[in-house]
């Protein structure tokens, strides 16, 4: 049992310290589970790209699946022309992501920190 004349005793002991160390090792073991790769975005948006894959990872789902029905749509209507162009548009996007992958995987893991927190 602990009385309240305590607590002085406890922190020249360093429990107090030690408990808050606990909770920060515990708070980076999650971040660390929990964040994303530049290096696993870069893979999944070189072999997989087309599908937009690497934007669900980043938890860009709205944008993923744009990614996705763009090159579905565009592969499915290139038949009368037209899907010429919104593969056009797919390809151009696919080759910007080369450079937001970075500043998206920041973007995730700093949001990471803040729910965290």
């Amino acid at each position: 049992m602990s009385t309240p004349g305590d607590a002085p005793f406890s922190e020249a002991l360093g429990e107090s310290k030690a408990s808050g160390r606990d909770a920060d090792t515990r708070l980076q073991l999650r971040y660390d589970a929990a964040k994303k790769s530049t290096l696993i975005a870069y893979l999944l948006w070189f072999f997989l790209g087309p599908f937009g894959v690497h934007r669900f990872y980043l938890h860009r789902i709205v944008t993923g699946i744009a990614y996705l029905l763009l090159w579905a749509i565009g592969g499915l209507l290139t038949f009368i022309g037209v899907g010429y162009l919104l593969l056009a548009i797919a390809a151009v996007w696919q080759v910007i992501d080369i450079f937001l992958i970075p500043g998206m995987v920041r973007d995730y893991n700093t949001q990471l920190i803040d729910r965290l927190d």
